[in-house]
Formats: structure tokens, sequence, C-alpha cells
């Protein structure tokens, strides 16, 4: 296994972690949270989605220097 490849894997397991982040702050919506609750919910989720894309552009960057 070469460097990018065990960057990649830490970055897949960060982005699991995100991912599990996401239903667990869905999993906060339907528990009947107040307006401000509502909106520290909602705040997180654009912040975890921001970095899960950040991490697919990595892998992807990653993937594709790797396959040259």
């Amino acid at each position: 296994m070469d460097e990018s490849e065990i960057i990649i894997e830490k970055l897949l397991v960060q982005r699991d972690f995100y991912l599990n982040t996401l239903k667990h702050l869905d999993f906060e919506l339907i528990m009947e949270p107040t307006e401000k609750e509502i909106e520290n919910i909602e705040k997180l989720q654009l912040v975890t989605i921001d970095q899960i894309k950040k991490i697919e552009q990595e892998i992807a960057f990653l993937s594709s220097n790797k396959s040259q």
C-alpha cells in the first residue's frame, strides 16, 4: 500500500464519520427540537456537508493522480 492509498483510506474514514454525524443530526431533528436547536442543527449539517465535499474532492484528486 503506497502513501496515497493510506491517505485515501484515512479520508474515507473521515468521510464515514461525517456521514454518521449527518444521520445523528437528522435524528435530532425528529426529536422535537426548539427553534434554536433546529437552527444549530441546520448550521452543523451545512458545515458537515461542506466537509464531506472537501474530502470527496481530495479523494478524487488523489485517485486521479494515482492512475496517471
